[in-house]
């Protein structure tokens, strides 16, 4: 388990730091200054994340189904908050209306707390 939640911490990480430059870069041109601001938030919080799951992923001291859990939390959380954030941040030159998908943003950013939830409630709970 802990290959696998440190590699996808790695490749969060990278898809971050591709998608900072991509908009820091490449939308700068299309996007306002209130757009580019938002799309960073979802990129900063994907980033976030991503040392979340490396810390995840190298702690010794958390069971195999917390790790699980959190790791499942975390996964689906960027993808519902940063994801959506990327599309509605994007909508002005992708044409399309990701209104609704606006929804799960909220849910996404709900999934991460709960991650960083559980590992507090497990810290707390641990014996010395």
């Amino acid at each position: 388990m802990e290959r696998k939640i440190t590699g996808v911490a790695a490749l969060m990480g990278m898809t971050a730091i591709i998608l900072g430059a991509f908009g820091a870069h490449a939308l700068k041109k299309y996007l306002s200054v209130a757009e580019l601001t938002t799309f960073e938030t979802g990129v900063k919080y994907q980033l976030y994340h991503a040392l979340f799951l490396l810390f995840l992923g190298l702690n010794t001291t958390l069971s195999e189904k917390v790790k699980k859990t959190i790791f499942q939390l975390v996964i689906f959380g960027v993808l519902f908050f940063s994801g959506s954030i990327y599309l509605l941040a994007t909508k002005t030159i992708t044409g399309l209306n990701f209104k609704p998908v606006g929804i799960v943003t909220p849910i996404g950013g709900a999934l991460l707390i709960g991650a960083w939830a559980l590992l507090f409630w497990n810290v707390l709970k641990k014996k010395q």
